[in-house]
Formats: C-alpha cells, structure tokens, sequence
C-alpha cells in the first residue's frame, strides 16, 4: 500500500492542476480559494488508500477522489451561508469573503465539476461510480434537510440526531471508501466492508466535531469555538441537555444574552451533565465499529493498521 505521504502528494497535486477557465473571474476564484484552503482532505485520501490496498494502481481512482473532494467542498460553501458560519479553516468563508450570491453560484459550479470527475472513472466501473454518487448525494441533501428542519423543533431525539448526521456526513465518507473499492474491482462483500468502515468512522468525526465546536480550541480547530450553540444548533450535546435539563437550557436559549454568555451558561450546562465525557465515548465507540467492519477483509499489515489507526485518531483528533 502507498504510504498516507504519497497518496496526500498524489492528491495535492491533483487539486493544484486543476484548470479553471480565466472567465468570469468571479465564479472560479471562490472555488480556486476554497480547493486550495486545504482541509483534511480525508475523503479523496479514503478513496485512494482503499484503492491502493486493495492492490489496484491509484491512478484509476484519482479522478473519482477529486469528484469527491469537489462535491464535499461544493456542501461546505452552501452549508456556510445556511449556518451564518464567517470562518472555515482558519479564513474567511466565501459567502463573508464575497458574498451570498456568489458562494451559491460557485458552489453549483463545484457540484457540476464533481459529477464531470466522476464521469471520468474508468469505463469499465464508471456505472457503478456514477450511482454511488448520485445516491450518496442525493442522502447528504436529505440530511441538510433534516438539519434545517430540526432547527424549528426542540422535539429532536437522539437516534433521529443520528441518522441525520448519517446521512449528512457519514454516507459521503462511506462513498468515498466504497467508491476506491469499486475501482479497485473488488467483490461486493468488501465494497461494503469498506462501505461500513466510513460510514462509522464519519459518526465518529461528526460527533467529534460536535465536540469540537464547544470544547476544542479555536487556534486548532479552525472556526469559531460556541458557534453551534450560538445558532441554538442541535447537536448530540444540546440534544441530550435539552432531554435532560429542558426548562433551564430553554430558558437560557430564550434570553437575550450576548454571544459569549450565552456560549458560557450552555457549556456549564453540558458540563454538569457530563456531556463531554459522554460524547468521547460513544466517539469511541463508533471508532471501534469501523475498526471492526474491516476485520474480515484481507488486507496488508500496513494496510490494516492504517484504517485501524485512522479510526482510533478519530477518537483524539484536536481538529
């Protein structure tokens, strides 16, 4: 298998190549700034890395990976006007950098970029990787949408929480896993296996995310520190306060506090029920789901401990 350097490099300089036409300026210059922020870049690394264990030259799947990364991306830009969100890995957000207008009107482009990568898999998997994609976006919009509805309810349960970050954000992470695995040529039953894999290993990024938002530190992390409670957003954390402690925690929500107030009586609020320790473990438990959804395939030992690594830093992940 590659090494995680390689395969980052691969992907690094797949995204630098990438030609934007020189007009209209305002269209392409949001997605130049967005693709070059960086990020994890955790699902083209996944669609490669699969593809490599599993045998295969990467070389076929670099496009899929791209198509993916692209579409991720295209989310981030409409989900930052939706969320009123002003910073993204550590600079501005382009709807706060430019403007609303723009950030939709980029992001659609980026949508149809990725379907044009994906379209360039191989010929003899391409069917395949086009479903999967088009399945898998249509359930990310499914999820936005259950996001957005549940903003309006204070009704929220935890395992209805659960399945909308499924589908928002953990079926994207098995699709791109899944995706490396169908260009790789490999059976159903391991496509699947890896399938699985991402999908809990995505429960247990959201979730830590989740906990990120309150608890980490906003130099690491990249965006601002309290934002979910802010927005009164519906996390695992105030999902299970507002279960637990309603009246108060509703109160507290009503009240015109200023930001950092607020961001402070919610989080003694999580934190004399607990909810950090609470949310690591069930982190960790995700974690270890992934792990063994991959136990029956046969893989390399460097492969093995990758995916198994990679799930456990999930667990201690600092942004």
């Amino acid at each position: 298998m590659l090494t995680t350097e390689t395969i980052s490099d691969i992907i690094a300089k797949a995204i630098a190549s990438i030609k934007y036409p020189e007009a209209p300026f305002g269209l392409y210059a949001p997605i130049e700034y967005t693709l070059e922020s960086g990020g994890k870049r955790l699902r083209p690394q996944l669609t490669l890395s699969v593809c490599s264990a599993l045998g295969a030259d990467v070389s076929r799947a670099i496009d899929a990976a791209l198509g993916i990364e692209i579409f991720h991306n295209f989310t981030l830009l409409h989900d930052d006007v939706m969320d009123s969100a002003d910073i993204r890995r550590g600079r501005l957000t382009v709807h706060k950098r430019w403007n609303d207008n723009t950030a939709i009107l980029s992001g659609d482009a980026m949508l149809t970029m990725a379907v044009q990568y994906i379209a360039r898999t191989p010929s003899d998997v391409m069917p395949q990787a086009m479903e999967l994609f088009n399945r898998t976006a249509m359930e990310v919009y499914e999820g936005q949408q259950y996001d957005m509805d549940f903003e309006r309810s204070n009704n929220v349960t935890v395992p209805q929480y659960i399945e909308m970050i499924r589908l928002k954000t953990s079926v994207l992470l098995g699709c791109a896993c899944r995706m490396g695995a169908i260009v790789a040529c490999a059976t159903d039953d391991v496509a699947q296996a890896f399938y699985d894999y991402g999908v809990n290993l995505g429960l247990a990024f959201q979730l830590k995310d989740d906990w990120l938002d309150t608890f980490g530190d906003p130099l690491v992390f990249g965006k601002q520190i309290g934002g979910d409670i802010i927005n009164a957003k519906k996390t695992w954390l105030l999902i299970n306060a507002l279960s637990e402690c309603r009246d108060e925690l509703l109160d507290i929500l009503a009240e015109d506090l200023e930001p950092e107030e607020r961001i402070s009586q919610v989080t003694a609020v999580y934190n004399r029920l607990n909810l950090s320790e609470r949310c690591n473990k069930l982190i960790a438990e995700y974690s270890e789901r992934a792990i063994m959804a991959i136990d029956a395939i046969e893989l390399s030992s460097d492969a093995k401990d990758y995916f198994v690594s990679l799930a456990k830093k999930s667990v201690e992940r600092t942004h």
